[in-house]
């Protein structure tokens, strides 16, 4: 019998923005998160390969997915379409005014290192205010975790995003400023 993970390989990653709301039967959902302030609404969503953000501001939508690179997401309104690899920043100024400012980084470890690492993360899952411990590949591998730190403003939120990929011994970290 052939067992498929849940998680993708880190390789196969990539990191999307959209000027707009995406269906959300596109994800399976593991946890998630409403925020709501004077100015805007959000939604933050850890998923099977990633995380999704969904920020409204009054007719201003931004979404942003990291996902499967093949999984099958609309092109339309489509702002950035970045593959997960290596580090990377980035700062998009959008038609609305608002900006979106993006930095991701894999980390890809030594599997000692990636176990110790991991045993810090676990205690970070348990004081975040949305985590998920997927299922491990085996009993004596690590299971993947998908957590998320929030800081909230009045007129920006600050995303930061970590995931573990055991069987790549990878980290992805991804910090995205959102600002209106």
């Amino acid at each position: 019998m052939n067992v498929g993970f849940v998680r993708p390989s880190v390789s196969e990653l990539a990191l999307h923005l959209f000027e707009w709301s995406l269906h959300p039967e596109l994800f399976e959902i593991r946890a998630q998160q409403s925020i709501r302030q004077a100015d805007y609404s959000a939604r933050v969503a850890i998923s099977d390969a990633g995380h999704i953000v969904e920020l409204r501001c009054g007719q201003l939508t931004l979404t942003e997915v990291l996902a499967r690179k093949d999984q099958l997401l609309p092109e339309r309104k489509l702002v950035i379409n970045r593959r997960i690899k290596g580090c990377r920043d980035e700062t998009c100024q959008l038609d609305s005014g608002a900006k979106y400012h993006l930095s991701f980084q894999v980390e890809r470890l030594p599997p000692e290192v990636f176990l110790n690492l991991h045993e810090e993360l676990l205690l970070d899952c348990q004081r975040a205010p949305i985590a998920h411990s997927f299922i491990a590949a085996n009993r004596l591998s690590p299971a993947a975790l998908s957590f998320v730190q929030t800081d909230i403003w009045q007129r920006s939120l600050l995303i930061h995003a970590f995931h573990t990929f055991p069987e790549d011994c990878a980290i992805v970290k991804t910090q995205s400023l959102f600002e209106l």
